[in-house]
């Protein structure tokens, strides 16, 4: 049988983040001891009163379906922890996802349009151009396969020359965004620099996307991980609310990868539209889950608290045995990533990596930043100095 598959989805290649971790996978099966740098994944267990909560509702019989936009008591409860970041939202502005990257997903789905609301074709040519979506490189690398799979046309702001912060970088943006641009994408902290952009970095960001009435989707996933400094929510700055859409979730700092739960919060005329993505898609998030999330969000600060305390020790130790080697590298302020500047091309270094020392990191052009790898530290302080050590031994650093 010939199977012939749509042209957007061979737009899109697959995760490069979940293919190397899938690699480490294999050789751990094989028997190797693998030091997998490559994943974003807590490796900390879900606190232990939320998973009391989501054992307690299936016990009550919380098994069911739920509202499709999620239940009330969470959507209160997501709503009352963004208004304590700044942001006017109430339940009724809020969607409740199975993950945060459903919660992308179904917003792009809604505001990007492709030729005359189809994909463009393979090349990418055609009679009328998709919707521009423009991102911040580096940039998580499923923003855009999101974009494609829209039907949108990318357009990518090089962020690595200005140290991957966007202050500095306000007057290259200012020639980016135009009349014609549909949507900017932007994530602070950063997947995958660990970046915080400052407050004066997002009011200019600010000014551009109301002067060319840009919608923004702030990805704030890792809002709860930073270090020494406090990040700003895009839809608190004046005049962003309405065209700011706040995507978050429950897997990074809550530690709850595995449940599957996130959000979207949006101006009510959005909300309605994205809805129509969601019930069609995936209808509710799991109900018992939803339950789960309300205790993270009411129970768990002190395990919040113990966990970044734990990323920041891990973050300095790398940055310090990495510096001991003469590595120089730009000190991330959120998230629990690091960016590796590495010789030649970062593919095929992180492919050596992986195969000689057994040592899992993520290249860097996957991102959009080319001469890089993705370092996670969400790891033991044990084995990020076994991770150091590998690399030097093997003359990777």
């Amino acid at each position: 049988m010939s199977f012939e598959f749509s042209e957007r989805v061979q737009r899109v290649e697959p995760s490069a983040t979940l293919a190397i971790s899938n690699k480490a996978s294999e050789l751990a099966a094989e028997g190797a001891d693998v030091v997998d740098l490559s994943v974003g994944e807590p490796d900390f267990d879900t606190p232990e009163s939320i998973k009391a909560a989501g054992k307690r509702a299936i016990d009550e019989g919380h098994t069911g379906y739920t509202p499709s936009n999620g239940v009330p008591e969470l959507r209160q409860a997501i709503a009352d922890r963004l208004a304590e970041d700044g942001l006017d939202y109430g339940p009724e502005n809020v969607v409740v996802t199975p993950g945060g990257k459903q919660a992308l997903f179904e917003v792009v789905q809604t505001l990007v349009d492709g030729v005359d609301g189809q994909s463009p074709s393979a090349s990418g040519t055609s009679s009328r151009a998709g919707d521009e979506v423009v991102l911040l490189d580096p940039a998580w690398v499923s923003y855009e396969a999101m974009g494609k799979l829209a039907g949108g046309q990318l357009t990518r702001l090089d962020l690595s020359v200005h140290d991957f912060q966007l202050e500095p970088a306000l007057e290259d943006l200012e020639k980016v965004l135009t009349d014609d641009t549909e949507l900017l994408i932007v994530n602070s902290p950063s997947n995958p620099t660990g970046a915080v952009y400052s407050r004066t970095a997002l009011e200019g960001l600010r000014d551009l996307a109301v002067e060319h009435d840009v919608t923004v989707i702030s990805d704030e996933i890792y809002g709860e991980v930073t270090y020494d400094v406090d990040p700003t929510s895009v839809a608190a700055l004046d005049g962003m609310a309405e065209r700011t859409v706040t995507v978050s979730g429950f897997s990074k700092s809550y530690a709850m990868t595995g449940w599957r739960l996130g959000y979207f919060a949006a101006h009510e005329e959005l909300v309605a539209q994205a809805g129509k993505v969601h019930s069609h898609s995936v209808s509710c998030a799991a109900n018992f889950v939803q339950h789960a999330g309300v205790a993270a969000l009411r129970e768990v600060d002190e395990e919040i608290d113990e966990m970044v305390a734990a990323f920041r020790e891990r973050r300095d130790l790398l940055v310090d045995l990495l510096a001991e080697e003469g590595v120089e590298v730009q000190v991330p302020h959120g998230a629990f990533y690091l960016m590796l500047p590495v010789e030649g091309n970062d593919q095929r270094w992180c492919e050596q990596v992986i195969g000689e020392a057994h040592v899992a990191t993520v290249p860097g052009s996957a991102f959009g930043a080319p001469g890089y790898a993705r370092i996670s530290y969400a790891n033991s302080q044990e084995r990020i100095r076994e991770a150091v050590q590998r690399l030097a031994d093997g003359g990777f650093l």
